[in-house]
């Protein structure tokens, strides 16, 4: 059995971690480097960064930032936010990620998932989707959940798979802040239909949160922000617990 990943995410704005509810509302949690060098010692398998206002402002992600985040951390590192062309994955890596996430872009232009796997691999390559439940199904939202697009999410996982993501970073947006439970129901159907990697996020409240949405829908790896951020509970605490449920976990 794969080690489950708790993966810390810092959504950055302005230079500063922010978090808010539903991606509004966005308060200041600290500084990125910072976070990054905690998160880091505390244990975390890896770190995602996303510039969660790259795409509505419509420019790229902070290359001075992820470099100075890159220098503190020795775990895989995902960045994210702006993301819209191969030279762009490009600049990221030359700063230090190790993955690069992409999501309004490549909805806007689904051959760029191509691109970028053909050219760097797929290992490199992390589709975020960020969604939501409309009638009976589950919505791709775009521009940091503010746009919905009338896109099925099962069916552009399943394309993506086809044309060269290597992983699934599923947030729900009905979820997303929260702090009442990840989405089990979503996050088990997105499971059932690819063999990718799928990465659960949005909803943690509590270390039983992450218990249960392993118990229910089995996701490869959990990312979470705001209760790290406020310390509300801690990388080693979700660990030894989800080992003392009966999952391998690195501890």
């Amino acid at each position: 059995m794969l080690a489950k990943r708790i993966i810390p995410c810092l959504d950055v704005k302005n230079g500063r971690v922010v978090k808010g509810v539903h991606f509004e509302g966005l308060v200041d949690a600290g500084d990125p480097v910072e976070l990054a060098k905690l998160y880091y010692e505390q244990g975390a398998d890896e770190l995602t960064f996303l510039d969660v206002t790259a795409s509505k402002e419509n420019r790229g992600t902070l290359l001075q930032m992820v470099e100075r985040v890159a220098n503190q951390i020795f775990i895989p590192f995902t960045v994210g936010g702006g993301v819209r062309s191969v030279e762009d994955v490009e600049k990221l890596l030359k700063a230090g990620a190790d993955k690069v996430s992409i999501n309004s872009f490549a909805v806007a232009r689904p051959e760029l998932i191509s691109q970028i796997a053909e050219r760097f691999g797929k290992q490199v390559l992390v589709l975020s989707v960020d969604a939501r439940r409309n009638g009976q199904f589950y919505e791709v939202t775009t521009h940091g959940g503010s746009k919905g697009t009338g896109i099925d999410a099962l069916d552009w996982i399943k394309d993506a798979e086809v044309k060269g993501a290597g992983e699934i970073l599923l947030n729900s947006m009905d979820a997303d802040g929260t702090k009442e439970g990840f989405d089990s129901q979503m996050t088990k159907a997105v499971k059932e239909i690819t063999n990718l990697p799928v990465i659960a996020s949005g909803g943690a409240g509590k270390t039983d949160d992450f218990i249960s949405i392993l118990q229910k829908a089995n996701p490869d790896a959990i990312l979470a922000a705001s209760v790290f951020h406020y310390r509300e509970v801690t990388i080693p605490e979700v660990k030894e617990s989800i080992k003392n449920a009966g999952f391998e976990v690195r501890v």
